[in-house]
């Protein structure tokens, strides 16, 4: 194993400070989506086309950053995604159209896609490197930089124009860059000793088809887990307020409680994951998950639900690192890609499909589809345990 100790301990602070930073970015983005509306002047559905354009960038880059991983090396692909990001957070308030807002969000969403393949993948090297499921830990940056970055944006949104504050995290995400990436531009990505690394620029090990089927297997327990995310964030406060009679503010304390408990369990997640395995905390989340949403979504009281969001955010915390760093075990960049691609697919899945869900039947028989892919996710990660041991 090259390096020490100390080399180690500094590559994954490095590699969670770009989790965090990732999470940090993309979060002050999201909160001065109303206001760039306005100032673009587009429709509702004319927004919901532009910001089509972040998610056609990740998707599109995800499948490509694969190949860049293993021609150029993952730190090096982290490093130049970090600045792309940073650079082009700072473009949507420069727009005046919708048209000109998705252009330049394919180039956010560009950006975006291609940093998380390539610090999962460094931190997946890492994982195998320390023997230790610290998979989890790294989430979790990226769930505080969230919660972070959507705090301040809180903050200064009624002082800032979007063009200021977005201009501001483009200062603080290439100043962060400066100050982290020359860990990861210094030291290879580690190696345990028995896992042979192919020659950079080498063409990859060609899979055989049972590995090929786990890394999907993977990839749909991510989708699955990133499909709840995606639906309580946009539908999960509605359905407090219309269907549970609270008020705006109560509402949004919904989704502050998933993204609180999520973030905690994902802080415990390696303790979790030595005591329990792989296996048992992907069919034991799923089912906590599932059994918190048919709560949430059916309860008759506010306290309920909200208790409901919670048990499901402790419940999803640990299953799309789980199921991205097994797939980068097997696979490698390309693992984590294709992961990573499904997972977020699924997020984009998740809110139009409640939405048609909704009208066909009602908001709260919409959301329990999210308890019914969590147990699927269990039931799927129960059903491979033998597979995925091997």
């Amino acid at each position: 194993m090259p390096g020490n100790g100390n080399s180690l301990t500094r590559l994954r602070t490095a590699i969670t400070v770009f989790f965090a930073l990732d999470g940090f970015v993309f979060a002050g983005w999201v909160v001065r989506i109303p206001a760039i509306k306005e100032q673009t002047g587009a429709s509702a559905s004319a927004l919901g086309l532009a910001l089509l354009g972040v998610s056609a960038g990740a998707v599109v880059t995800m499948v490509l950053t694969g190949r860049l991983c293993r021609r150029y090396g993952n730190h090096r692909v982290t490093v130049v995604c970090a600045v792309l990001l940073s650079l082009s957070v700072a473009l949507p308030p420069l727009t005046h159209s919708a048209l000109a807002l998705g252009l330049v969000l394919l180039v956010f969403g560009a950006a975006y896609g291609g940093i998380n393949v390539a610090f999962n993948s460094a931190a997946v090297d890492l994982v195998a490197a320390m023997r230790r499921p610290i998979m989890p830990s790294f989430h979790a940056a990226f769930s505080l930089g969230g919660m972070i970055g959507a705090g301040l944006g809180a903050l200064v949104a009624g002082s800032l124009s979007p063009t200021r504050h977005l201009l501001l995290l483009t200062v603080v995400g290439l100043l962060v860059t400066a100050v982290a990436g020359p860990t990861l531009l210094r030291q290879k990505p580690p190696e345990p000793p028995d896992r042979e690394r192919p020659a950079e620029g080498a063409a990859p090990r060609r899979l055989d088809g049972r590995t090929r089927g786990l890394v999907l297997v993977f990839g749909l327990i991510a989708g699955c887990t990133a499909y709840g995310e995606g639906a309580l964030a946009d539908w999960g406060a509605l359905h407090l307020e219309e269907d549970l009679g609270a008020s705006p503010g109560a509402a949004a304390i919904g989704y502050s409680c998933f993204a609180l408990a999520m973030t905690v369990g994902r802080l415990t997640g390696t303790t979790l994951l030595e005591r329990l395995g792989r296996t048992r905390t992907v069919v034991a989340g799923g089912a906590t998950a599932a059994a918190g949403m048919l709560l949430g979504s059916l309860a008759p009281a506010l306290w309920m639900a909200l208790l409901g969001y919670a048990v499901t955010g402790i419940g999803l915390a640990n299953l799309f690192p789980v199921a991205v760093e097994r797939a980068g075990a097997l696979a490698g960049p390309s693992g984590v890609a294709t992961a990573s691609t499904l997972g977020y697919g699924g997020m984009l899945l998740g809110p139009p499909a409640i939405g048609f869900m909704a009208d066909w039947f009602s908001l709260p028989a919409a959301l329990t589809s999210v308890a019914i892919l969590a147990a699927v996710a269990a039931a799927i990660g129960f059903a491979t345990r033998g597979a995925a041991a091997r």
